[in-house]
């Protein structure tokens, strides 16, 4: 089913702002939770409504039971087949009144005109407000297109150039184009009712806390209620025509000037009310913002403490990245100079053990040469040698002639007598000399 074209507003922009949050804070539109369906909600306006005027009347003013109904439609976003439904429900107008009013508030402008069109000429009558004045369908579907006020709340304002087009079918149809009164009288924002209406006033009261007016007071206030004088107070007991005119005069302008003196009154107490209610609302104002900037300043200085502890963390990070890394560098030192160590060491240990190797072996091809030498070398004749050196010692005598004399001639004082023939033999070729 194709849900119905709505304007795209929420819903707290086309309701009066005081009159939205009473609905919401009511008791009765929390117990609406319970309705889950659409024909629920339609059983509940069959029961329960009986006017369609915005607040409740009474002592204790709050939002009725119709828009309390109204704003639980709005949550539940009706389909074309029922707005349909409820437009043409045959069992109670009210049904049909709350259905006309959704269109109103919730409807797209430029097909509203549309919705309303075939409606205009209905002839069922009803009493929209508490009053109990009677109007017929065509009539109030008519003052709730063209009115701008309903029950002294604001309506969402209408496009001028869908307004000129409704009223020109209007005067095609010859149909009135000016108010009839079913909505209310647009008597909001004149000179005698400029402040709040009383149940708005009320609702204020009964929302935000404070006390709840006192239906005498309530009744006073009323635009309409005050304009008629309250009959006199006989203090003797007679009947008012005993009375004489001029008594009756003076009595009637005491009045009027209590009543336009208490009017003064409710106009300045209305008045230093608002100027109250708007130093509070900048107050609140100033106290939203400074919390606001106080949050901010928060907001940063949370952000500013994160920064320094990555910082810190980055910083904690890079020192402990260089301390790995040194002693990294250190374990690759230790290892190449213990590994320089160890090759050192094995090629001392190599080196000594080919010297000790080469020495063994030199010395035992040094024995085995010894050892053969002194196998081939046969043991010399002692005698052989002596006389070999005997006779070399001749033959040197008779090349040189004989010094040995002469030698010890000269040493004859300094030392005695040696036979030096062996070492002249010897010093001169040795024993095997030839």
């Amino acid at each position: 089913m194709a849900e119905l074209k709505t304007s795209g507003r929420p819903i707290d922009q086309l309701l009066e702002k005081v009159l939205c949050m009473n609905i919401l804070s009511s008791d009765y539109f929390r117990d609406l939770l319970r309705l889950k369906t659409y024909h629920e909600v339609i059983d509940e306006i069959y029961n329960q409504v009986d006017h369609v005027e915005p607040w409740m009347t009474g002592n204790c003013r709050g939002p009725s039971t119709a828009f309390c109904l109204l704003y639980k439609f709005f949550t539940m976003k009706l389909t074309v087949k029922q707005m349909h439904g409820l437009l043409k429900h045959p069992d109670s107008p009210y049904i049909r009144a709350i259905g006309f009013l959704y269109l109103r508030y919730l409807g797209d402008f430029k097909t509203l005109w549309g919705w309303y069109e075939p409606y205009l000429k209905d002839d069922e009558e009803f009493s929209p407000g508490s009053s109990g004045q009677m109007t017929t369908m065509g009539v109030y579907v008519r003052d709730l297109f063209l009115g701008q006020y309903y029950f002294d709340t604001l309506l969402p304002r209408i496009p001028v150039p869908v307004v000129r087009t409704a009223v020109a079918s209007l005067e095609k149809m010859n149909l009135p184009t000016k108010l009839s009164g079913s909505i209310g009288d647009s008597s909001r924002g004149s000179e005698e009712t400029s402040r709040r209406p009383p149940s708005v006033k009320a609702s204020l009261s009964v929302s935000f806390g404070q006390r709840a007016p006192h239906r005498a007071s309530t009744r006073d206030s009323s635009p309409i209620r005050r304009t008629i004088a309250p009959p006199p107070y006989d203090k003797d007991g007679a009947n008012g025509s005993r009375r004489s005119p001029s008594m009756r005069r003076s009595q009637s302008r005491d009045l009027s000037d209590r009543e336009n003196s208490e009017r003064d009154r409710g106009r300045d107490r209305d008045r230093d009310n608002e100027r109250t209610r708007d130093r509070e609302r900048d107050r609140d104002r100033d106290r939203y913002r400074d919390q606001e900037r106080e949050r901010d300043r928060g907001r940063d200085r949370d952000k500013d403490r994160r920064y320094d502890h990555e910082r810190d963390r980055e910083r904690d990070r890079d020192r402990r990245h260089d301390y790995d890394r040194d002693r990294g560098r250190d374990r690759d030192r230790r290892y190449d100079y213990d590994r320089r160590s160890i090759e050192r060491s094995r090629r001392d240990y190599e080196r000594s053990r080919s010297r000790s190797r080469s020495r063994s072996h030199s010395r035992s091809l040094h024995d085995q040469g010894t050892s053969l030498d002194q196998q081939r070398t046969p043991p010399r004749d002692e005698s052989k040698e002596k006389k070999a050196a005997s006779s070399n010692l001749a033959k040197l005598k008779d090349l040189y002639g004989d010094f040995g004399n002469k030698k010890e001639n000269v040493g004859d004082g300094r030392a005695p007598n040696r036979d030096t023939s062996t070492e002249e033999v010897i010093r001169l070729g040795g024993s095997t000399w030839r």
